[in-house]
């Protein structure tokens, strides 16, 4: 006969401590100050990322030290102070991101356990700094949200190498999501869509095709696995089919390149010039692989490219606000939070 030993009773397991969920809200950076030294320091650690420059070889380094960041950060800085927040003495980006922080908050406010605070990749607040705030508050569980609607290895997996290198100094790690792209959500789209309407809706004139202009890369990276052009074309058709516009006057482009190597085409500014010397006069420019507006689009969009267009022959161009701290902008980074808490809240 098997004897059967008798079950104790259990130990009563000691009063857990209430423990809080942190959401990081992480954009890509900017200077601390709109002059050469401060643009020089965010440049510097920028243009050091192997994700963003992948050969990081001598050669590289003699450029970025012997050239760019002696001729760079002047002209940069001067394009950073027509931009500049001079009220809070910060970039647009910052008091932007800053407030999508604080709005997320209060939109989330009854989840009393839910701890939003956000950081830059690059320039402050940093990720470091802020996880290890974070977890200062009893954040045992991290959500990382890169604000990037489109993935790619230079903005959404960066975002991740600097968090896990913060976590590997620590002890006690909290547990990690990261947020996935939103580059074909339903509700980015609405909202874009919508927000387009809206400004298109106050101009005094009608554009004859809108520019959506998304930041480039160079050509290789994309041919080597990254996804980032197919999203950015699936943003677009998907933008085109909510606005019911067809490619023509729905237009697919990129900005921003960088150096000599081939980046991803059409580019925006040869566009833009093409098509005032085509005879286009009025013209809109969308920017929806940003979040917020930064020297990106608020200086070589709105500016230097409206300059373009105007100088070969263009009369009306207009830079469409991108969707920032705005409501419907909000709606997307709320629903996109609660999507990814479940579970935790």
């Amino acid at each position: 006969m098997t004897a059967v030993a008798p079950i104790g009773h259990p130990r009563p397991a000691s009063a857990a401590q209430p423990q809080r969920v942190g959401v990081l809200l992480v954009n890509l950076g900017t200077p601390d100050t709109a002059d050469a030294r401060g643009v020089r320091v965010y440049l510097k650690e920028f243009l050091s990322d192997p994700r963003v420059i992948e050969d990081q070889g001598l050669r590289w380094k003699l450029i970025l030290n012997g050239i760019i960041l002696r001729l760079r950060p002047g002209r940069k800085a001067r394009d950073y102070r027509k931009i500049w927040n001079t009220e809070r003495d910060e970039s647009p980006l910052k008091t932007i991101t800053r407030a999508q922080a604080e709005k997320l908050a209060d939109a989330i406010a009854d989840h009393d356990h839910v701890v939003v605070d956000w950081a830059m990749r690059y320039g402050n607040p940093s990720i470091r700094s802020r996880i290890d705030a974070l977890t200062a508050q009893g954040c045992d569980r991290l959500l990382v949200v890169p604000l990037y609607p489109q993935y790619s290895a230079a903005t959404s997996a960066t975002v991740c190498d600097e968090v896990f290198r913060a976590f590997a100094d620590m002890r006690a790690q909290p547990t990690l999501r990261v947020s996935p792209p939103y580059y074909d959500d339903p509700d980015y789209i609405d909202a874009v869509a919508v927000s387009m309407s809206a400004h298109l809706a106050t101009l005094p004139f009608q554009p004859e095709l809108i520019v959506a202009s998304f930041h480039g890369m160079p050509q290789k990276y994309v041919d080597k696995g990254d996804p980032y052009y197919a999203q950015c074309v699936a943003t677009t058709e998907s933008l085109r089919k909510r606005l019911g516009l067809d490619a023509a006057k729905l237009i697919l482009t990129f900005q921003s390149r960088f150096g000599f190597d081939a980046w991803l085409q059409p580019y925006t500014d040869r566009t833009i010039e093409k098509l005032a010397k085509d005879g286009v006069k009025r013209i809109a420019v969308v920017t929806p692989g940003f979040s917020a507006d930064c020297l990106e689009t608020l200086e070589e969009i709105a500016q230097e490219n409206a300059e373009i267009f105007k100088h070969n022959g263009g009369e009306q161009f207009f830079a469409i606000p991108c969707l920032n701290d705005s409501d419907p902008g909000m709606d997307v980074i709320r629903q996109l939070v609660l999507r990814e808490l479940q579970g935790w809240i």
